[in-house]
Protein backbone atom coordinates (compact mmCIF):
# COMPACT_ATOMS: atom_id res chain seq x y z
CA UNK A 1 0.00 0.00 0.00
CA UNK A 2 1.22 3.53 -0.70
CA UNK A 3 1.66 6.21 1.63
CA UNK A 4 -1.30 8.09 0.65
CA UNK A 5 -3.75 5.40 1.98
CA UNK A 6 -6.45 8.36 3.29
CA UNK A 7 -5.89 10.18 0.09
CA UNK A 8 -9.75 11.34 -1.53
CA UNK A 9 -10.90 8.61 -3.17
CA UNK A 10 -9.29 6.17 0.04
CA UNK A 11 -10.89 8.12 2.35
CA UNK A 12 -14.40 7.66 0.56
CA UNK A 13 -14.19 4.01 -0.15
CA UNK A 14 -12.96 3.59 3.59
CA UNK A 15 -16.07 5.40 4.78
CA UNK A 16 -18.39 3.56 1.92
CA UNK A 17 -16.86 0.15 3.46
CA UNK A 18 -17.23 1.06 7.48
CA UNK A 19 -20.89 2.24 6.68
CA UNK A 20 -21.82 -0.84 5.11
CA UNK A 21 -19.71 -3.19 7.80
CA UNK A 22 -22.62 -1.21 10.42
CA UNK A 23 -25.34 -2.32 8.76
CA UNK A 24 -25.93 0.43 6.23
CA UNK A 25 -26.93 0.70 2.08
CA UNK A 26 -24.71 -1.31 -0.13
CA UNK A 27 -22.30 0.97 -2.09
CA UNK A 28 -22.59 -1.43 -5.66
CA UNK A 29 -18.66 -0.19 -6.71
CA UNK A 30 -15.38 -2.45 -6.44
CA UNK A 31 -12.32 -0.78 -5.55
CA UNK A 32 -8.41 -1.96 -6.04
CA UNK A 33 -8.06 -1.00 -2.20
CA UNK A 34 -10.97 -2.69 -0.72
CA UNK A 35 -8.58 -5.74 0.05
CA UNK A 36 -6.22 -3.28 1.65
CA UNK A 37 -8.71 -1.68 3.55
CA UNK A 38 -10.48 -4.66 4.71
CA UNK A 39 -7.82 -5.57 7.90
CA UNK A 40 -9.19 -2.05 8.84
CA UNK A 41 -12.49 -2.49 8.42
CA UNK A 42 -12.22 -5.89 10.47
CA UNK A 43 -10.58 -4.10 13.15
CA UNK A 44 -13.32 -1.35 13.46
CA UNK A 45 -15.86 -4.25 13.77
CA UNK A 46 -14.18 -6.28 16.48
CA UNK A 47 -13.51 -2.72 18.68
CA UNK A 48 -17.40 -2.00 18.34
CA UNK A 49 -17.87 -5.39 19.48
CA UNK A 50 -15.84 -6.05 22.59
CA UNK A 51 -14.03 -2.77 23.01
CA UNK A 52 -11.32 -3.02 25.67
CA UNK A 53 -11.67 -2.36 29.25
CA UNK A 54 -8.61 -0.17 29.33
CA UNK A 55 -8.48 3.05 31.04
CA UNK A 56 -6.61 5.28 28.30
CA UNK A 57 -3.82 7.62 29.41
CA UNK A 58 -5.34 11.10 30.00
CA UNK A 59 -2.10 12.61 28.25
CA UNK A 60 -3.27 10.49 24.78
CA UNK A 61 -6.45 11.73 25.14
CA UNK A 62 -5.98 15.37 25.17
CA UNK A 63 -2.79 15.08 22.39
CA UNK A 64 -5.23 13.15 20.09
CA UNK A 65 -8.01 15.82 20.47
CA UNK A 66 -5.67 19.04 19.39
CA UNK A 67 -4.25 16.77 16.69
CA UNK A 68 -8.03 16.22 15.67
CA UNK A 69 -9.22 19.89 15.88
CA UNK A 70 -6.26 20.89 13.54
CA UNK A 71 -7.03 18.43 11.27
CA UNK A 72 -10.67 18.80 11.23
CA UNK A 73 -10.10 23.05 10.77
CA UNK A 74 -7.69 22.19 8.33
CA UNK A 75 -9.87 19.84 6.08
CA UNK A 76 -13.07 22.47 6.77
CA UNK A 77 -14.68 18.92 8.03
CA UNK A 78 -17.52 21.29 9.97
CA UNK A 79 -17.77 24.06 7.57
CA UNK A 80 -21.17 24.76 5.71
CA UNK A 81 -20.32 23.82 1.80
CA UNK A 82 -20.71 26.87 -0.19
CA UNK A 83 -20.69 26.52 -4.20
CA UNK A 84 -19.88 29.04 -7.03
CA UNK A 85 -22.31 30.35 -8.27
CA UNK A 86 -22.43 30.66 -12.36
CA UNK A 87 -21.68 33.47 -13.84
CA UNK A 88 -24.41 36.14 -15.29
CA UNK A 89 -25.51 34.88 -18.00
CA UNK A 90 -23.80 31.38 -18.41
CA UNK A 91 -26.21 28.61 -18.48
CA UNK A 92 -26.64 25.93 -15.46
CA UNK A 93 -25.40 22.82 -16.75
CA UNK A 94 -25.72 21.10 -13.25
CA UNK A 95 -22.58 21.81 -12.10
CA UNK A 96 -23.84 24.28 -9.59
CA UNK A 97 -26.74 22.09 -8.57
CA UNK A 98 -24.26 18.78 -8.05
CA UNK A 99 -21.55 20.72 -6.08
CA UNK A 100 -22.90 21.23 -2.70
CA UNK A 101 -24.20 17.46 -2.77
CA UNK A 102 -20.27 16.23 -4.04
CA UNK A 103 -18.65 18.67 -1.41
CA UNK A 104 -21.26 17.51 1.56
CA UNK A 105 -20.44 13.51 0.55
CA UNK A 106 -16.83 14.33 0.85
CA UNK A 107 -16.82 16.17 4.13
CA UNK A 108 -18.96 13.18 5.43
CA UNK A 109 -16.26 11.08 4.55
CA UNK A 110 -13.50 12.76 5.66
CA UNK A 111 -15.86 12.93 9.11
CA UNK A 112 -16.23 9.50 8.89
CA UNK A 113 -12.54 8.57 8.39
CA UNK A 114 -11.80 11.32 11.52
CA UNK A 115 -14.69 9.84 13.73
CA UNK A 116 -12.89 6.33 12.81
CA UNK A 117 -9.17 7.46 13.30
CA UNK A 118 -9.98 8.56 16.50
CA UNK A 119 -12.10 5.74 17.85
CA UNK A 120 -9.38 3.33 16.60
CA UNK A 121 -6.34 5.27 18.04
CA UNK A 122 -8.28 5.53 21.23
CA UNK A 123 -9.29 1.59 20.82
CA UNK A 124 -6.19 0.55 19.48
CA UNK A 125 -4.23 2.12 22.48
CA UNK A 126 -6.38 0.13 25.15
CA UNK A 127 -5.96 -2.76 22.93
CA UNK A 128 -2.13 -2.75 22.69
CA UNK A 129 -1.66 -3.01 27.10
CA UNK A 130 -4.47 -5.59 27.20
CA UNK A 131 -3.90 -7.90 24.59
CA UNK A 132 -0.12 -7.26 24.41
CA UNK A 133 0.83 -10.39 26.41
CA UNK A 134 -1.64 -12.70 25.31
CA UNK A 135 -0.76 -16.08 23.40
CA UNK A 136 -2.66 -18.66 21.26
CA UNK A 137 -5.53 -19.45 22.60
CA UNK A 138 -6.53 -16.34 24.33
CA UNK A 139 -9.65 -14.21 23.85
CA UNK A 140 -7.65 -11.29 22.76
CA UNK A 141 -5.21 -13.13 20.49
CA UNK A 142 -7.43 -12.52 17.54
CA UNK A 143 -7.41 -8.88 18.25
CA UNK A 144 -3.99 -8.77 19.08
CA UNK A 145 -3.30 -10.24 15.74
CA UNK A 146 -5.92 -8.11 13.80
CA UNK A 147 -3.97 -5.20 14.99
CA UNK A 148 -0.57 -6.18 13.74
CA UNK A 149 -2.44 -6.16 10.04
CA UNK A 150 -3.90 -3.12 10.96
CA UNK A 151 -0.49 -2.02 11.12
CA UNK A 152 0.69 -3.40 8.12
CA UNK A 153 -1.73 -1.59 6.05
CA UNK A 154 -0.99 1.83 7.54
CA UNK A 155 2.81 1.68 6.94
CA UNK A 156 4.08 3.71 4.63
CA UNK A 157 6.89 1.82 2.92
CA UNK A 158 8.03 -1.63 1.86
CA UNK A 159 11.00 -0.58 4.97
CA UNK A 160 8.51 0.77 7.65
CA UNK A 161 6.52 -2.94 6.94
CA UNK A 162 9.86 -5.25 6.35
CA UNK A 163 10.65 -3.75 10.23
CA UNK A 164 6.96 -4.33 11.85
CA UNK A 165 7.26 -8.21 10.60
CA UNK A 166 10.61 -8.12 12.36
CA UNK A 167 9.10 -6.77 15.19
CA UNK A 168 5.64 -9.40 14.80
CA UNK A 169 9.10 -12.16 14.59
CA UNK A 170 10.18 -10.80 17.69
CA UNK A 171 6.43 -11.00 19.44
CA UNK A 172 6.50 -14.67 17.68
CA UNK A 173 9.44 -15.66 19.62
CA UNK A 174 8.42 -14.50 22.92
CA UNK A 175 4.64 -16.20 22.51
CA UNK A 176 6.90 -19.62 21.72
CA UNK A 177 8.70 -19.15 25.42
CA UNK A 178 5.57 -19.07 26.76
CA UNK A 179 4.55 -22.05 24.77
CA UNK A 180 7.06 -24.52 25.55
CA UNK A 181 5.76 -28.17 25.96
CA UNK A 182 2.77 -27.56 23.86
CA UNK A 183 4.01 -29.37 21.34
CA UNK A 184 1.54 -28.21 18.69
CA UNK A 185 1.31 -24.63 19.70
CA UNK A 186 5.16 -24.20 19.58
CA UNK A 187 5.36 -25.64 16.38
CA UNK A 188 2.56 -23.43 15.23
CA UNK A 189 4.13 -20.12 16.34
CA UNK A 190 7.40 -20.99 15.19
CA UNK A 191 6.13 -21.64 11.82
CA UNK A 192 4.63 -17.88 12.48
CA UNK A 193 7.85 -16.49 13.51
CA UNK A 194 9.60 -18.22 10.53
CA UNK A 195 7.21 -16.23 7.85
CA UNK A 196 7.62 -12.82 9.61
CA UNK A 197 11.14 -13.10 9.83
CA UNK A 198 10.70 -14.21 5.57
CA UNK A 199 8.56 -11.89 4.94
CA UNK A 200 9.87 -8.97 7.01
CA UNK A 201 13.73 -9.47 5.17
CA UNK A 202 12.35 -9.78 2.22
CA UNK A 203 10.95 -6.39 1.92
CA UNK A 204 13.88 -5.03 3.86
CA UNK A 205 16.61 -6.78 1.32
CA UNK A 206 14.55 -5.72 -2.00
CA UNK A 207 14.90 -2.05 -0.63
CA UNK A 208 18.08 -2.44 -0.34
CA UNK A 209 18.76 -3.44 -3.31
CA UNK A 210 16.65 -0.79 -5.61
CA UNK A 211 18.40 2.03 -3.66
CA UNK A 212 21.80 0.43 -3.27
CA UNK A 213 20.88 1.46 0.80
CA UNK A 214 23.13 -0.28 2.94
CA UNK A 215 20.23 0.78 6.25
CA UNK A 216 18.02 -1.30 5.02
CA UNK A 217 20.45 -4.27 5.87
CA UNK A 218 21.85 -2.77 9.02
CA UNK A 219 17.89 -3.20 10.28
CA UNK A 220 18.41 -6.76 9.48
CA UNK A 221 21.59 -7.58 10.84
CA UNK A 222 20.18 -5.59 14.28
CA UNK A 223 17.41 -7.83 14.11
CA UNK A 224 19.83 -11.36 13.86
CA UNK A 225 21.74 -9.77 16.75
CA UNK A 226 19.32 -9.83 19.04
CA UNK A 227 16.78 -12.94 17.89
CA UNK A 228 19.31 -15.85 16.99
CA UNK A 229 20.36 -15.56 20.72
CA UNK A 230 16.76 -15.44 22.20
CA UNK A 231 15.86 -18.40 19.65
CA UNK A 232 19.06 -20.22 20.76
CA UNK A 233 17.82 -20.09 24.26
CA UNK A 234 14.67 -21.70 23.64
CA UNK A 235 17.09 -25.10 23.44
CA UNK A 236 17.22 -25.05 27.06
CA UNK A 237 14.74 -26.62 27.52
CA UNK A 238 11.73 -28.41 26.40
CA UNK A 239 11.08 -31.77 24.38
CA UNK A 240 13.26 -33.14 21.98
CA UNK A 241 10.38 -32.37 19.18
CA UNK A 242 10.58 -28.54 20.38
CA UNK A 243 14.14 -28.58 20.04
CA UNK A 244 14.52 -30.33 16.71
CA UNK A 245 11.53 -27.76 15.75
CA UNK A 246 13.88 -24.37 17.31
CA UNK A 247 16.80 -25.70 15.04
CA UNK A 248 15.22 -24.93 11.99
CA UNK A 249 14.59 -21.84 12.87
CA UNK A 250 17.51 -20.82 14.05
CA UNK A 251 18.81 -22.90 10.48
CA UNK A 252 16.86 -19.76 9.19
CA UNK A 253 18.52 -16.98 10.86
CA UNK A 254 21.63 -18.32 9.57
CA UNK A 255 20.80 -18.35 6.03
CA UNK A 256 19.38 -14.76 6.66
CA UNK A 257 22.96 -13.40 7.89
CA UNK A 258 24.48 -15.34 4.59
CA UNK A 259 21.99 -13.25 2.84
CA UNK A 260 22.54 -9.95 3.97
CA UNK A 261 26.34 -10.29 4.25
CA UNK A 262 26.33 -11.40 0.40
CA UNK A 263 24.23 -8.50 -0.30
CA UNK A 264 25.88 -5.95 1.57
CA UNK A 265 29.29 -7.05 -0.52
CA UNK A 266 27.22 -6.91 -4.00
CA UNK A 267 26.28 -3.27 -3.25
CA UNK A 268 29.48 -2.11 -2.31
CA UNK A 269 31.78 -4.10 -5.00
CA UNK A 270 28.55 -2.08 -7.46
CA UNK A 271 27.41 -5.31 -8.40
CA UNK A 272 24.08 -4.83 -10.89
CA UNK A 273 20.77 -5.91 -9.46
CA UNK A 274 20.48 -9.19 -9.23
CA UNK A 275 17.89 -10.97 -11.44
CA UNK A 276 16.63 -13.87 -9.18
CA UNK A 277 14.99 -13.69 -5.96
CA UNK A 278 13.73 -16.45 -3.22
CA UNK A 279 12.29 -16.38 -0.19
CA UNK A 280 15.11 -13.97 1.55
CA UNK A 281 15.03 -11.41 -1.24
CA UNK A 282 17.26 -10.82 -4.41
CA UNK A 283 19.90 -13.64 -4.57
CA UNK A 284 23.13 -11.65 -5.75
CA UNK A 285 26.30 -12.98 -7.18
CA UNK A 286 29.76 -12.81 -6.25
CA UNK A 287 32.49 -10.05 -6.40
CA UNK A 288 34.58 -10.53 -8.40
CA UNK A 289 37.44 -10.60 -6.33
CA UNK A 290 35.72 -12.95 -4.13
CA UNK A 291 35.12 -15.78 -6.41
Amino acid sequence: MDSDLFSRRRAERFAQLLDEANGGRRHHVRSRADDQLAALVAVGQRLGAAPPAVEVDPEFRTGLRAMLLATAEREGIGAPATAAAPEPGAADTGRSRLLPAVTARRARARGAILVGVAAGAVALSGISAASENAVPGDALYGMKRSTERAQLALASSDISRGQLFLDFARTRLAEAAALRGDRDGYSAVLDDMDADTRQGVRLLTTAAVQRSDLSALDAVNSFLTGQRRAVGGLLDAGTRADRDRTRRSLALLDAVRKRSDALRAAISCGLPAPVGSDSLGPAPATCPGDR
